[in-house]
């Protein structure tokens, strides 16, 4: 009998009711893991992704620090530990910087940045040798070919930077953290035949979206055995959008 990848593994995913999140979710639990996710607004969605996968949902609201930790010791006491962190839960407001009011600035900053930096916090108290930390950032941090993305940008820069300073403090622990830095993802936020889907496929080198299970098979591999040798990278998964 094949042994599943991640079996026995405890996973939580921030932001998984929905999109790229739905998809690590899917995929992590296919895969064998035990997982946990968290959803800060429809609960109806929540509990679609939790049936199909087999997952438990947390609500929990990632403008918050205290929801973040009660959703890690959730995890922990629901399945006995931690060993897999995907930081997926990020909002996106696309507007010039002299337009974009400070309660947007915020919640980009807050939930891009600071409450990643929190999960990691709280997670790394229940992480041993193997544990797996996965950010998922943007490419939009190393190109942003039209206006209105800066202050964005600026936040999926910042994972890329954690993650590559928290390499060199998490490696003698035996754990690892890299970024996963997507291009153009067809989800109910940015569909592959919305109106601005020709305006992207007009820089990339593929003549096409990605999808969420794509992202979901790249999140498993770096959560595996496979994948031990790599940690403080930023990869990226974009049909050629920064080529």
């Amino acid at each position: 009998m094949t042994t599943q990848p991640l079996e026995g593994k405890t996973a939580l995913v921030t932001g998984g009711s929905r999109g790229v999140g739905a998809g690590i979710v899917a995929r992590l639990a296919a895969d064998g893991a035990n997982v946990a996710f968290t959803y800060a607004n429809s609960a109806e969605r929540a509990a679609a992704v939790a049936a199909g996968a087999g997952a438990h949902p947390i609500h929990a609201d990632s403008l918050h620090e205290q929801d973040i930790e009660a959703a890690v010791a959730q995890t922990v006491d629901r399945f006995g530990g931690l060993d897999i962190l995907v930081n997926n839960a990020a909002v996106g407001t696309f507007a010039a910087i002299s337009d974009l009011k400070m309660a947007d600035i915020d919640a980009m900053l807050t939930i891009n940045v600071r409450s990643v930096i929190v999960a990691i916090r709280e997670s790394l108290a229940h992480m041993g040798s193997g544990g797996r930390i996965i950010n998922i950032g943007s490419i939009n941090a190393d190109r942003t070919p039209f206006p209105g993305q800066s202050v964005y940008a600026g936040t999926k820069g910042a994972l890329a930077s954690l993650t590559r300073g928290l390499a060199r403090e998490l490696a003698p622990r035996g754990i690892t953290i890299n970024n996963i830095q997507p291009g153009p993802i067809d989800t109910d936020a940015n569909p592959a035949d919305g109106p601005a889907a020709s305006t992207m496929l007009g820089v990339m080198a593929s003549d096409r979206f990605g999808t969420t299970a794509e992202i979901g098979a790249f999140v498993s591999y770096l959560a595996g055995p496979d994948a031990a040798y790599i940690t403080g990278s930023s990869l990226d998964i974009d049909g050629g959008f920064g080529a």
